[in-house]
């Protein structure tokens, strides 16, 4: 019997040791992966300024810190809710640069560019070529793509959300925003835009 049980853990020590070792190498390259997709800030490039930055201060409220109940939960959940949407809603808004040297913003339509509160008066006559395209809606969708991923590696958020999750979800966690990541920053470099709304950098030409 002893000698049964010896070559019995020789012969299953390798195969766990394998699995044991091809499961951490799994975990260190997604960790590695997002630290330095991470590190590279680009993601956070990719979103309104405004809604990055209201992210990273009401997250740690809404979610106390990770610690939620029920009521934290729900209002966590429509907190992001409603920071997805507004970065939906951003990617339609763009911004005109006046003779005065003023800096105006709209929401881009179908036949050009309604202001918010630019002079009647003195409307450009040049708004219709920032009329509402189809890559407009492609990035829409990327940044509430790019959003999700954001959310989904904050730990605030995940302790909120997933407060003891199993292992299939938390390689889930460790894989999906990675992927939404790099493939949102792919196709965000195969449909340029060049317009610059609400909460995005103006260059100098605006």
């Amino acid at each position: 019997m002893n000698s049964n049980s010896i070559r019995y853990k020789d012969h299953q020590s390798p195969t766990s040791t394998r699995h044991h070792h091809r499961h951490h190498r799994h975990r260190a390259f997604a960790k590695h992966a997002l630290k330095a997709l991470e590190s590279s800030a680009h993601l956070a490039n990719l979103l309104p300024t405004g809604t990055l930055l209201a992210f990273q201060l009401l997250t740690p409220v809404f979610t106390n810190n990770g610690s939620c109940d029920m009521v934290t939960r729900n209002m966590t959940l429509v907190l992001l809710f409603i920071l997805a949407f507004s970065c939906f809603l951003a990617s339609f808004t763009d911004s005109i640069k006046a003779s005065d040297g003023q800096v105006y913003y709209g929401f881009t339509t179908s036949s050009g560019m309604w202001l918010f509160d630019y002079p009647t008066s003195a409307l450009p006559t040049e708004l219709s070529k920032y009329r509402l395209r189809l890559v407009d809606f492609v990035h829409a969708v990327l940044s509430v793509l790019v959003f999700v991923a954001v959310a989904l590696r904050d730990k605030n958020v995940v302790s909120c959300l997933y407060p003891s999750p199993g292992h299939e979800v938390q390689e889930v966690l460790d894989i999906v925003p990675m992927g939404i990541g790099l493939i949102s920053s792919l196709l965000f470099v195969i449909f340029p835009t060049k317009r610059h709304g609400i909460g995005y950098p103006i260059t100098r030409d605006r």
